[in-house]
């Protein structure tokens, strides 16, 4: 059999892809729920290169109480950088939205676009790859880290004892996994 080519679609995944088969199971309410998000989350990732862009450029938006222009011009005023990867191992790594670090005073910021609850975890593990990264301890330096979601910012001092504890679960995850490949655990 000759089997038709499509090449434009290829490394491509449709919404109702055989792989992601969750959605034979759905009725009319789960499916437009679950491509609205999926949706949503399209847009996330646009909105963000988009920030990343202006940031990059230094283009500030107009003054206003919306998430995203705060978060644009936050970032310009701090001369911060963006999608900046934070690198511990090949087993921990992540990349910051936006990033400071001047004067021993790390500035960590992150666009959130959806609704969901947020948690300040994600920056946390974003400091502690910082202080592993550069070689700083916790606290040596000023930390404070911002999520920008629904209008909003909400500006958090994180614990130390809190990133010192990510830090050594870092350390010893890391270590951890590791052993294991060098055991050859099997999949």
């Amino acid at each position: 059999m000759l089997f038709n080519s499509h090449l434009d679609l290829e490394g491509k995944h449709a919404f109702l892809s055989a792989s992601k088969y969750s959605w034979i199971n759905y009725d009319d309410d789960k499916l437009l729920a679950v491509y609205r998000a999926a949706l949503a989350s399209a847009r996330g990732t646009e909105l963000h290169k988009f920030a990343h862009d202006a940031i990059r450029l230094g283009i500030k938006l107009p003054r206003s109480p919306k998430t995203l222009n705060m978060y644009i011009n936050d970032a310009i005023g701090h001369r911060m950088n963006t999608e900046q990867v934070l690198y511990y191992s090949p087993n921990c790594f992540g990349t910051a939205d936006a990033i400071s670090f001047r004067q021993d005073f790390l500035r960590i910021h992150d666009l959130k676009t959806g609704v969901s609850p947020t948690s300040f975890h994600q920056l946390e593990v974003y400091a502690a790859l910082f202080c592993l990264e550069y070689k700083f301890k916790p606290s040596e330096i000023e930390i404070e880290l911002r999520i920008y979601q629904e209008d909003d910012v909400v500006v958090f001092i994180p614990d130390l004892d809190d990133l010192v504890h990510i830090v050594d679960k870092i350390i010893v995850f890391d270590k951890y996994i590791e052993l294991v490949k060098a055991e050859g655990e099997p999949w």
